[in-house]
């Protein structure tokens, strides 16, 4: 039966290329969650154009990130699998939602500061509300989880004071999501400003999936760590940040624990860590890279995909945004 696992639901923006940070913080552990799970992934187009694209990059970027899914696992037969605008249910809630969202919450949001600060001349409306749009993301599909990294968890809760406030006043419409979090590989920071969460923005610190070896390997060569040279590879996040990174994504990549990482490289200094580091990401993404650039040479087949996933998602969105519009008073289409 269709609903007899949990359900759980995320989406990425393509709003750049999918790297290092995204793999081992979210998708990785998403592959693994289908035996558990009802998994619904969906590329989130509509909140990338709160920042103005280039309308070409945009698909292109929307097709390579679903054919980057599922070079990583999440098989499509086993998860569904779409584009956000395909699904006009999302943007017909969000709406609904936006009159059960006070402004105050919206104006307290972080990356609505963050975005206002990077995009000055463009804060426009979409950006101030797209909170609301994220809560009908998931509410459509009664998710029990939402996988997110640490740092996002205010996401999660505003869309659940959002559907509190819903239920409360219509009854029990909306399941309230609890929020997913990895206990391992959450937080990936950035090679060469180790305080600084991994970001397409930062480009020289983020090492992107389907980018060239030699490219991945220069970039961890040049990693910043530190001048310590007599005790150099070991696990001190508050004094040797840069280091413990490094470690954490050897560990993702190798399965190794940090005790071992130290032990392996006692004795040793950056000279030989930083380079094994950048070898093991390489080939724990090389697999991904060929497996995609197949993918994207097969367009029909990546069509299929998303249509098929949009399919499936309206035909559940629908029966969430019927019920949402017979409660608030709309006549029936």
């Amino acid at each position: 039966m269709e609903n007899e696992k949990k359900t759980l639901l995320s989406g990425i923006q393509p709003s750049g290329e999918l790297h290092l940070g995204n793999y081992l913080g979210a998708i990785k552990n998403w592959a693994q969650l289908s035996d558990q799970f009802d998994c619904y992934w969906f590329m989130a187009d509509l909140h990338t154009i709160t920042v103005r694209q280039v309308p070409a990059d945009l698909r292109r970027r929307t097709l390579t990130q679903i054919a980057t899914y599922i070079a990583c696992g999440l098989d499509p037969e086993r998860n569904t699998i779409f584009v956000q605008s395909h699904v006009p249910a999302h943007a017909q809630l969000a709406w609904v939602l936006q009159c059960y969202t006070m402004f105050g919450e919206l104006s307290r949001m972080t990356q609505f500061k963050d975005k206002s600060a990077k995009h000055a001349d463009n804060i426009n409306a979409g950006l101030f509300t797209y909170p609301s749009l994220m809560a009908a993301d998931i509410l459509l599909y009664q998710p029990d989880f939402v996988p997110v990294g640490a740092d996002q968890k205010q996401h999660v809760e505003i869309c659940r004071d959002i559907a509190n406030r819903f239920n409360g006043v219509y009854g029990e419409v909306f399941k309230v999501p609890e929020p997913y979090i990895p206990k391992t590989g959450a937080r990936v920071m950035s090679l060469n400003q180790p305080d600084t969460k991994m970001s397409k923005s930062l480009p020289e610190g983020c090492v992107f999936l389907l980018e060239k070896p030699e490219d991945i390997l220069r970039k961890f060569k040049r990693a910043v760590t530190d001048s310590d040279r007599d005790n150099p590879v070991r696990y001190d996040p508050e004094n040797k940040p840069g280091v413990a990174n490094l470690m954490q994504i050897y560990a993702a990549v190798t399965g190794k624990s940090l005790p071992d990482i130290e032990r392996e490289f006692a004795g040793q200094g950056y000279g030989a860590f930083k380079p094994a580091v950048g070898e093991a990401v390489v080939e724990t993404l090389r697999p991904i890279r060929e497996e995609t650039e197949r993918l994207l040479a097969d367009k029909a087949y990546l069509e299929s995909v998303y249509r098929a996933g949009a399919e499936r998602a309206s035909r559940v969105a629908g029966r969430t945004l019927s019920k949402v519009y017979k409660k608030v008073g709309f006549l029936a289409p």
